[in-house]
């Protein structure tokens, strides 16, 4: 308003300003500009002073909204009511970067840290208060929505949550979901559930619940829902089913694989927590169920050295030649090496299945564009689509986190690649409007690292690239991945926060978010839970201690027994 008053002056009279004036003037209007660009680029809150001098700050806002006519019609009084509210948010916006700049580095951290455990009380109270009991909610219409991924089965967001809520020491809300899990988690059920998901989410939840709490309720729940999952693997070549009743044992695959397959994501994403079901039951099935799954696999050419996604489980032949590292294939490439990582690496043949198939990956399908970004596309039939997954970004942490074990000094090198990923996921969130990343995102036509098919546009709530900030920052500890993860976190709060939780959008290029309605239970426990621990210490769930399951749920390295004990000292 003072830069336009005194334009105004100016064409009303463009002689009446002697030399000096004019110098004074300029001088005048010399501080003001660099006032603002001083609280653009110094002060910790400048987005007031910003909206203050050049939107009218927010007294305008309100007027505009309660049916005030115009500008033109702020009298004189008013503009210098403005311009003391400027003064008073410029005051305000000093004490503000004074305070910020006292506080100790791990003040700030903490705040930060406090910031994600509101955003995991209010998805969680929301789905207390509007959806408890049901699988997952609905926060825009504000009630209980059920996949048919779970059949019957209830409480996916409570199992899903139970140990983000304990690592986040949210006791009295544990024990709450406790109580349900002791009550009401039923699994005698006439329903077809899907395995991988009823795998990764209630038994893989159950387990780190237990391990986590030592609560017996939980290891009981886990070996029954694995005792009913174990009729899947009544295959002619053990391979199971993707589809069980719980009730019958009665399985399928589904009716869009091709021929008839099981899914290499599906059925080699079992072998985490079926190695914990047997030594927390004592039977040995449940291991000798995914180690058959190797011998399946080794017995099998794999062209290129890569592994389809379909496998038919009657004749154990590969079926269409499409390979992904994103849907369809991800976490059968994490679980090889986690698998050796969770043997206290003594699963010699988990590490080289791993290795071998990074190698293949590397030669086959990673790729740079022309504007330098590293890129993993997916593999149909000999021929590359440029394309590259939200799923396929947690490839970054996963290449990361196998780094340190990589042979022939290819250590340094897998960050490298484990870096570039990284960058390359967070363009894809850094050239949308929302700053949320797309689905999946293209590398052709003079486009990269953007969506071009509306199919691909939108956001789920989905973990992978803030997941891959976690394992960059623990291994690295380079402060652009907690830079990152905080723009994630901005872009969660300002554009999926609804008044009853935390939505998915439909397009995430779009000017204002079209929320899809449903809060995924994989949000408390994954998305929230690597936020988390992306500005957590490195001794909070270590690596060396822990390792997580493809639904980030938490389980323990089983420790090799040294040499010097006996077995009659276990006992």
């Amino acid at each position: 308003i003072l830069v336009r008053k005194l334009r105004l002056r100016k064409s009303a009279s463009p002689t009446s300003f002697r030399l000096t004036e004019k110098f004074i003037l300029l001088l005048v209007f010399s501080a003001f500009i660099t006032l603002c660009f001083g609280a653009i680029f110094f002060l910790p809150d400048s987005s007031k002073l910003l909206s203050g001098v050049f939107f009218h700050s927010s007294a305008v806002e309100t007027n505009t909204r309660t049916g005030t006519d115009s500008v033109s019609n702020i009298a004189i009084g008013t503009d210098e009511k403005i311009l003391a509210k400027i003064r008073k948010d410029h005051e305000k916006a000093l004490v503000e970067a004074k305070d910020t700049l006292q506080k100790r580095p791990d003040e700030i951290k903490q705040e930060i840290q406090n910031d994600k455990e509101k955003m995991m009380k209010f998805a969680w109270d929301s789905y207390k208060r509007y959806a408890w009991g049901s699988n997952e909610l609905r926060p825009v219409s504000k009630q209980g929505h059920s996949s048919n991924l779970f059949g019957s089965i209830k409480g996916a967001t409570i199992v899903d949550a139970l140990d983000t809520l304990y690592i986040m020491e949210m006791y009295e809300d544990f024990d709450m979901a406790t109580e349900w899990v002791e009550k009401n988690l039923d699994f005698n059920v006439n329903a077809e559930v899907s395995v991988f998901e009823v795998n990764i989410r209630f038994v893989g939840g159950l387990l780190s619940a237990y391990y986590l709490s030592g609560k017996e309720v939980f290891r009981k729940k886990a070996i029954e829902l694995g005792e009913k999952l174990l009729p899947a693997f009544k295959t002619p070549t053990g391979i199971p089913w993707a589809l069980l009743n719980l009730k019958s044992g009665i399985g399928r695959n589904w009716p869009w694989a091709s021929g008839g397959s099981s899914i290499l994501a599906e059925y080699g994403t079992l072998h985490l927590e079926f190695m914990h079901l047997s030594k927390l039951s004592g039977n040995p099935a449940f291991a000798e169920k995914v180690m058959n799954i190797r011998k399946v696999l080794n017995r099998l050419d794999k062209p290129q050295g890569l592994y389809p996604n379909y496998l038919n489980p009657n004749s154990g032949q590969w079926g269409q030649h499409h390979v992904s590292v994103g849907g369809l294939g991800d976490s059968f490439y994490e679980y090889l090496l986690k698998a050796w990582l969770m043997s206290d690496k003594t699963d010699d043949e988990g590490k080289k299945l791993y290795y071998d198939a990074l190698k293949a990956i590397e030669t086959s399908l990673i790729r740079k564009s022309s504007g330098g970004l590293t890129y993993i596309a997916e593999w149909k039939g000999g021929l590359l689509e440029h394309k590259m997954g939200h799923l396929t970004c947690f490839a970054g942490g996963m290449i990361a986190l196998g780094a340190d074990g990589a042979p022939e000094d290819q250590t340094g090198h897998q960050m490298e690649q484990a870096a570039e990923i990284a960058r390359t996921c967070h363009e894809s969130y850094a050239r949308t409007t929302l700053k949320l990343g797309p689905e999946a995102f293209r590398f052709d036509g003079g486009v990269e690292a953007i969506a071009t098919r509306q199919n691909e546009k939108y956001f789920i709530l989905r973990p992978e690239v803030i997941e891959t900030y976690m394992y960059m920052w623990r291994f690295t500890h380079d402060p652009k991945y907690r830079d990152w993860g905080w723009e994630a976190v901005q872009a969660l709060e300002k554009y999926c926060r609804v008044d009853g939780g935390y939505s998915g959008v439909r397009d995430v290029y779009a000017s204002s978010p079209n929320h899809d309605d449903v809060q995924q239970s994989f949000y408390l426990a994954e998305t929230l839970k690597y936020l988390y621990l992306l500005f957590s210490d490195d001794d909070h769930l270590p690596f060396d201690h822990w390792v997580f399951n493809t639904e980030a749920h938490p389980l323990p390295v089983i420790k090799k027994i040294p040499d010097t004990v006996k077995p009659h000292q276990l006992e």
